[in-house]
């Protein structure tokens, strides 16, 4: 390395003499063969007009070929370059080791194989480097973006943030594209929340910042399939659903602190009393009130013969709805934890009631109007009837669980 403290702006690779604006990580496991062309490639490219400070760190994951001693020697032979050896497996191991301790500003990751065109790291850090963000992931399921790839990598990459989308209400749209950054400051508050250390640490590490409002900035990127990746793709699947079910669980038990996150990013809500996100909430909402509704549905016919149509109305909508509230509470509305609870099923009682005084008087004006009505025109009128309660429980719901919100 040179000597000369050089301005970010007009900095390169090779004048790094103190803590660098960007870290870009590379995490590798017996990659003796590509490693040499690949990280020669990106040195050249942080060296030629890369308007910021860079350093290059190669995280060895415990390999067992020569990998380890190909990176010390390109550590000797390029500025700029250095070599973290861990002993375990893990890419987010190592991005867990490295990030956690770089002193750099941003903190950056790609995959060996240069998959990503690299022309896409400049859009990728320079919203963190301004201040804008706090975290840039590239995104191969963007509109803009162009992919070269097998159809089973495609589908498996579409359903699996298809049902992050689905399970767990996320915005983002491509959780495991081996190409982010993050603030440094911002990862050394968060990373001691992700507890998984490997390939379920990208989604993680996404859901949990997205959670505590950080803002994440998407980079459609160009993106070519290595064909001789090593990836296991059915055990990468079964454990990220059990990384899901975890997270999950997680979330709706409220123990992770993310008000406490949300608090030290500056990201609380900009307005006390007044939720966001109104369409996720409508999107959560929706999903939670068809289920309902089908579980209605069944209960209705199961009871109807038994009870008769009030009666059997006034079971399936009370059981259905201490459902829908407890699910919504946690699902649509993001709050976790005993706090408040009972006081919020009451009032959602409250609506309850006006749900059943909705759907409970349509069934009087039918039977007035019509008094042989078969059970299925109870129902189709009893479904319409539903969906205007439901307008009305969204709103209601809304209102208990504002104050809730903010306190989270």
């Amino acid at each position: 390395m040179t000597d000369t403290d050089t301005a970010p702006w007009a900095a390169t690779v090779a004048e790094v003499t103190t803590a660098p604006g960007v870290d870009v990580v590379v995490p590798v496991y017996n990659e003796e063969n590509d490693l040499a062309d690949c990280v020669r490639r990106l040195h050249a490219f942080l060296r030629d007009g890369f308007p910021f400070t860079a350093r290059i760190t190669i995280a060895d994951n415990a390999s067992s070929d020569n990998t380890l001693l190909i990176a010390q020697h390109l550590a000797t032979e390029l500025d700029g370059v250095r070599v973290v050896h861990l002993d375990r497996k893990g890419r987010g191991r190592a991005l867990h080791t490295v990030w956690a301790a770089s002193d750099a500003q941003v903190v950056a990751y790609m995959d060996v194989d240069l998959s990503t065109d690299l022309n896409a790291v400049l859009p990728l850090v320079a919203p963190l480097m301004s201040g804008h963000s706090e975290i840039a992931i590239g995104s191969r399921l963007a509109t803009s973006a162009r992919v070269v790839r097998g159809p089973k990598r495609e589908l498996i990459s579409r359903g699996y943030n298809l049902l992050l989308r689905t399970c767990l209400g996320v915005r983002f749209s491509d959780a495991q594209c081996g190409f982010k950054a993050m603030r440094a400051d911002v990862a050394r508050a968060l990373l001691p929340m992700v507890r998984d250390r490997e390939w379920f640490f990208d989604t993680e590490l996404l859901v949990l910042a997205e959670r505590a409002g950080l803002r994440i900035h998407e980079v459609p990127v160009d993106w070519i399939d290595d064909p001789d990746s090593r990836v296991d793709i059915v055990d990468t699947v079964r454990k990220d659903l059990l990384g899901m079910w975890r997270l999950g669980r997680e979330l709706v038990s409220g123990r992770l602190p993310l008000a406490e996150l949300r608090a030290a990013s500056g990201r609380e809500p900009l307005v006390p009393g007044v939720p966001s996100g109104m369409v996720g909430q409508l999107v959560r909402f929706a999903l939670v009130g068809v289920l309902s509704t089908l579980a209605y549905v069944a209960l209705y016919l199961l009871l109807q013969p038994v009870t008769g149509a009030q009666a059997a109305n006034l079971l399936a909508l009370l059981v259905t709805a201490v459902a829908n509230t407890a699910t919504n509470r946690a699902f649509t509305f993001g709050i976790r934890g005993p706090r408040g609870r009972a006081a919020q099923h009451v009032q959602g009682l409250v609506i309850f009631v006006c749900g059943l005084l909705i759907t409970s008087g349509s069934l009087f004006a039918l039977h007035r109007w019509a008094p042989g009505a078969s059970v299925h025109s109870e129902l189709a009128v009893l479904v319409v009837a539903n969906c205007v309660a439901t307008l009305v429980r969204f709103v209601g719901l809304r209102w208990v669980f504002r104050a809730a919100g903010d306190r989270r």
